[in-house]
């Protein structure tokens, strides 16, 4: 699976940032799929993560009631919406997939990575 991650760029406190992840050589459809961020001198942190035929979504706290994730099986991409955008969520924004259809939270749970999306958000 190759991941394509986009979306990312600068706004304001306060804004909306919706990022993509596409893949190519194989769907989502066994797949876990997650965002993750990273700040420079920091652990890759989770994000969001939607699985299964009935997209079972999943957010740390630090997002929840901000972010929404989704996916689009017919154009095989996931997405993330990002409202109320806070100065601490500046972070590099990774994709990834992770074989079969459960909860994970972390890192090692995923086997494929995009190569990240920097969002900036300006106080």
């Amino acid at each position: 699976v190759q991941l394509q991650a986009s979306g990312g760029g600068l706004v304001q406190a306060g804004g909306s940032l919706r990022l993509s992840c596409a893949a190519s050589g194989s769907t989502f459809n066994n797949y876990a799929v997650a965002w993750f961020r990273q700040v420079p001198g920091n652990e890759r942190a989770f994000v969001a993560t939607i699985y299964g035929g009935v997209a079972t979504t999943n957010y740390a706290d630090s997002v929840k009631g901000r972010f929404t994730i989704s996916r689009d099986n017919a154009k095989n991409t996931v997405y993330l919406q990002m409202n109320s955008l806070k100065p601490e969520d500046t972070a590099v924004y990774y994709c990834a997939a992770g074989w079969g259809n459960y909860l994970r939270t972390v890192r090692s749970g995923y086997n494929y990575w995009g190569q990240g999306t920097l969002v900036t958000v300006s106080s």
